[in-house]
């Protein structure tokens, strides 16, 4: 490793708070670099967004106020870089906060070892998006599979043989059928993955369009974007059976979500598109129904006042 300076670790034990560099080696403890940011690369199709928020701030300041905490963890790559396995938001944190450097444990491991330590650690997050744990958990699957369905990263396999979602699902507090329902996820087009993540399109309804063709998706996507609604799960299973049948065409998709739902009164359909040209863009996708309501209300008042001027003439 290049251009790297050891530094002393904060250690749980006592006996290893004074372990020397000898003693370390032997009680394979983890030896903690200063590594420059320029020299560190991101995880390869990273599944976790690193996002810039009300969180990011809090740990950016403190960062600047006692340091980094957690050194993260960086495997060492064949051009002799580094590649992040376990710490992109510190890391973009240390940026933030001006450094050159971030503490880092340097670890020597396989592609599938850090694939499965990199969704480990991120799923330990508070807040996790869907399409987080879908990528992330196909990732991970596939990594397992890869390695003769181990269920750690240790060479020890696994002794009874579990479905690789199985031992998935022991790890993470989902069950196995959710797992796999997470994963099928990963089948959905970008836009609708996006109204997922936004809460737009509930979680089973997802899975159930996720067995819908990338035209299909598509034709959907349309509709949505036309009624500004989105399917019940009732719809998308009856989308998916249409699928499945080779009969779902932009007319069926149409019909189906033209479909009143229980509990759902008729509804006034408004292209979102059309009705966004008139709404000033400080207004989020959230608050556009007040925003169209309080215009009604004013458009109301006026017409009212014009009315009762031309009553007293």
């Amino acid at each position: 490793m290049k251009n790297v300076q050891k530094i002393d670790l904060g250690l749980t034990g006592y006996d290893e708070l004074f372990a020397n560099d000898e003693e370390r080696k032997v009680n394979k403890l983890p030896r903690i670099f200063d590594i420059p940011i320029s020299e560190i690369d991101d995880f390869p199709d990273h599944p976790f967004k690193v996002k810039i928020d009300e969180d990011m701030d809090q740990l950016v300041q403190s960062i600047k106020e006692r340091g980094i905490i957690t050194p993260v963890t960086l495997r060492p790559k064949e051009d002799g870089r580094y590649e992040i396995v376990s710490g992109h938001r510190r890391k973009k944190a240390c940026e933030l906060a001006g450094l050159d450097t971030v503490k880092a444990e340097v670890r020597e491991m396989s592609r599938d070892e850090a694939i499965i330590l990199m969704v480990e650690s991120n799923l330990q997050r508070s807040t996790i998006l869907p399409s987080e744990k879908a990528f992330s958990y196909k990732m991970r699957l596939e990594a397992m599979k890869r390695q003769g369905e181990r269920s750690d990263l240790t060479s020890s396999p696994v002794e009874t043989k579990l479905r690789s979602s199985e031992v998935i699902a022991q790890s993470s507090g989902d069950s196995r059928a959710q797992v796999d329902r997470y994963i099928r996820l990963t089948q959905l087009i970008q836009p609708l993955l996006d109204l997922v993540d936004e809460g737009r399109i509930a979680f089973r309804p997802a899975v159930e369009l996720s067995y819908l063709k990338k035209e299909e998706q598509e034709d959907l996507l349309e509709e949505i974007s036309y009624a500004d609604a989105t399917p019940s799960l009732a719809q998308a299973i009856k989308m998916k059976r249409f699928s499945q049948e080779g009969k779902l065409s932009n007319e069926v998709i149409e019909s189906i979500m033209s479909e009143e739902k229980p509990n759902q009164k008729e509804k006034i359909r408004i292209k979102y598109e059309d009705a966004r040209r008139f709404i000033p863009d400080s207004v989020p996708y959230n608050k556009t129904g007040e925003y169209i309501m309080k215009a009604l209300e004013y458009y109301h008042r006026v017409q009212e006042r014009q009315k009762d001027r031309g009553e007293a003439r």
